[in-house]
């Protein structure tokens, strides 16, 4: 039997960099919330069987409402996240409880709602030789490190060659067992800092390899109000393409 695949759409934070009255998640996209496309994305792609959802927890009912609307199948539970991304995968992977260590996570930002279902489907297969992947694009910019300056502001300290630079994107996806063990790890470090879920593995079990699947640069995260614009203009191209592609058919 094939490994259980349970995606969770992570959206336990209320994006105040938006600057609107409620979650981004919540955002109009195309006449659908965002977290609609999000979670859309994975109920179209076949090698996902389970999918879970976590909302701000004054929002949860919001959530299940759109689920019910969409008619998402594969939904079994939309549940509260936590107060930081690190708190909203743990607790989406405590909800995987059930599920064998063979058995496979994907943890997608729902700030992500142009996500292709070839790109899960590719960290899937991915999975089948490594225990962690994360989507990556290259680097279109020269990124610098920088250090304070000798009379203030920063100073580059060191340019890494652009050709080793990716940015990263969701979803990452990991085998169960892998993933519990690194969070079991960081969970018990007051020190943890982590910014996303690859992170993690790297910094607690730094034998883990952790493989690159390419991504997309239509899989923009929605962060600031512009993004929204700009996440329209890349909705209705993907659209375009679609129906020439049907009518080429």
């Amino acid at each position: 039997m094939r490994p259980r695949v349970i995606a969770a759409v992570l959206a336990g934070g209320v994006g105040a960099r938006m600057g609107a009255p409620s979650p981004k998640q919540l955002l109009p996209l195309g006449g659908r919330p965002i977290i609609e496309h999000s979670i859309a994305a994975f109920e179209a792609c076949p090698e996902v069987d389970e999918i879970l959802v976590l909302m701000v927890r004054e929002y949860v009912g919001r959530v299940e409402d759109i689920v019910a609307s969409a008619g998402f199948a594969k939904v079994t539970a939309v549940l509260p996240g936590g107060g930081t991304r690190t708190d909203t995968s743990y607790a989406a992977l405590s909800a995987m409880g059930g599920a064998a260590d063979t058995d496979l996570a994907l943890l997608h930002d729902a700030a992500r709602p142009l996500v292709r279902p070839a790109t899960i489907a590719a960290c899937v297969a991915a999975l089948e030789e490594a225990g962690a992947v994360g989507v990556a694009v290259p680097s279109a910019d020269t990124v610098v490190r920088v250090t304070p300056g000798r009379t203030g502001g920063e100073a580059v300290a060191q340019v890494p060659p652009r050709s080793e630079l990716r940015r990263m994107q969701t979803p990452q996806g990991f085998r169960l067992g892998v993933a519990r063990r690194a969070y079991a790890l960081a969970t018990a470090d007051p020190g943890l800092v982590a910014t996303d879920d690859c992170g993690v593995v790297l910094r607690y079990l730094p034998g883990e390899e952790v493989r690159i699947v390419p991504g997309e640069e239509d899989n923009i995260k929605v962060t600031n109000p512009g993004d929204v614009e700009v996440a329209e203009t890349l909705l209705r191209r993907a659209r375009t393409r679609a129906v020439l592609a049907e009518a080429d058919s």
